[in-house]
């Protein structure tokens, strides 16, 4: 029978108890059987997150902003290094990174290189959507595939289809070279072991498609004349990089696995750009100065579309600014700030900010190293705005105006009551786009719906998280 719904993040009300009951169980099986949870990793949904017919046309129209976006951050950074563009934009985005890293990401073999998967954190808010930040080394990519399956199976049409998430990566991957036979080897490192199962997943999928692939560690991978190999002999034509570049002085083989593409032996995605997984960005891209360039290279829809989207941004530089100057669009009471003690010393209402590491940083991914302004005793809030403007020179802090996320409606089973219970929320939405030429397709959506009392919004125990679905769409129930 079909089961609609007319709200994002409202559960069918007609389904009866038992059916929501055995939904659930049945999805906590199958992701507990592929390693994915722990039976208490997170709590599950009996349904997909439903997406209103608007939110879903937006969030499937974004992708193609966002590949104009990385593309026009690319180039602005070329155009910054070779004085075209102001030169401050590339010392900011190479603050606090390794110089031969910085040399062998500028090589013109790569200039055009750009990551395969794009995927924003989207907050619902009154008002629409807010980009918080864009991840060009995302997990979930495994967990939402999974996901997608287990409810797919159930008779819902999840969005972007049951085998979206590893169809997608697998034109990803296969677009990256004109090898036909091609073999990719998924590197996840150690500070990144806990997406190993997802990967693990992902990578036997991708072989049940007829792809070739292999989840490993670095430790795994061998270096050759001709490349690179695995320790069965077969060669890999093509590296997805599942480690941080931050963390390159602790990954095993890691000088080899860069020097493999750096001569041309191996396809690697994400490339090795920092400059391309640095936060600040969204602060460039609300920089007057900048604007030009920004509505010329983006187009003005995607240049108006994406500065309604990101937040106002600003960089933590401890520098004076001039006597004649204010940090731009940085207001108080409608009054122009040049000095970030202003900040540090607003009241509670006045510091609705959010303050987080750019990038490069062990503490620039998760939750790790954000404060929220109003969340804070004042005190501990002017010590975070002192501990970013210290942290400058070597990892920059991004200043980030805090938008409140929508309240949404989403249940979850209980499996020691086995009950369904009601929870209110406010939703991360996480689409991921994958590229394939200059062709980029919404591959799934990832919802994390967190309690009301919780000001950041991300994985954790108390966390309900589904794959999305269109509400206007129909589900097939036994």
């Amino acid at each position: 029978m079909d089961r609609t719904t007319a709200l994002a993040g409202h559960p069918p009300t007609d389904l009866l108890p038992d059916t929501h009951r055995e939904h659930s169980r049945r999805v906590r099986s199958r992701l507990v059987e592929a390693g994915l949870h722990d039976g208490a990793t997170w709590r599950v949904s009996p349904t997909p997150f439903l997406l209103t017919p608007a939110d879903l046309a937006a969030i499937e129209s974004l992708g193609r902003h966002l590949l104009r976006f990385t593309q026009a951050l690319n180039h602005l950074y070329y155009e910054s290094v070779r004085g075209a563009q102001p030169r401050w934009v590339a010392e900011y985005l190479d603050q606090g990174k390794p110089s031969d890293l910085i040399d062998d990401a500028r090589m013109n073999r790569f200039r055009t290189a750009l990551p395969g998967v794009i995927r924003p954190d989207l907050i619902l808010t009154e008002d629409g959507f807010m980009i918080s930040e864009l991840d060009s080394v995302p997990g979930g990519i495994g967990l939402t595939g999974c996901m997608a399956q287990a409810y797919a199976d159930l008779g819902w049409a999840i969005t972007g289809g049951r085998n979206g998430m590893v169809e997608g990566f697998a034109r990803m991957i296969r677009s990256l070279g004109p090898d036909a036979k091609t073999s990719l080897a998924i590197v996840v490192s150690e500070e990144a072991r806990d997406y190993r199962p997802e990967m693990l997943w992902l990578a036997a999928r991708l072989r049940e498609g007829g792809l070739p692939a292999e989840t490993v560690s670095p430790d795994d991978v061998l270096f050759t004349e001709e490349g690179l190999a695995l320790g069965n002999g077969d060669r890999v034509t093509t590296l997805y990089r599942f480690f941080e570049l931050f963390d390159l002085k602790n990954i095993p083989k890691a000088d080899l696995l860069l020097c493999a593409a750096r001569k041309g032996r191996v396809a690697m995605t994400p490339p090795a750009k920092p400059w391309l997984e640095e936060k600040l960005a969204f602060a460039l891209l609300h920089h007057p100065a900048l604007e030009p360039f920004w509505s010329h290279d983006l187009g003005q829809d995607t240049f108006e579309l994406l500065r309604q989207w990101m937040p106002h941004t600003w960089i933590l530089d401890p520098r004076p600014v001039p006597p004649h100057a204010v940090i731009p669009g940085l207001t108080v009471e409608g009054r122009g700030i040049s000095d970030w003690k202003t900040i540090a010393g607003l009241g509670q209402k006045g510091r609705r900010f959010v303050l987080k590491p750019s990038g490069f940083s062990e503490l620039a991914w998760g939750s790790r190293g954000v404060s929220v302004g109003h969340d804070l005793p004042q005190k501990e809030w002017a010590e975070a705005i002192d501990a970013g403007l210290v942290s400058f020179p070597k990892m920059p802090y991004i200043l980030q105006e805090f938008r409140k996320g929508r309240r949404v409606a989403a249940t979850y089973h209980d499996p020691v009551t086995d009950e369904i219970v009601p929870m209110p929320g406010r939703v991360r939405l996480s689409p991921y786009y994958f590229v394939a030429g200059e062709t980029v397709e919404l591959a799934g959506v990832l919802a994390t719906v967190c309690p009301l009392d919780k000001k950041l919004i991300h994985g954790m125990t108390d966390a309900v998280m589904a794959p999305c679905a269109g509400a206007s769409q129909t589900m097939n129930a036994e």
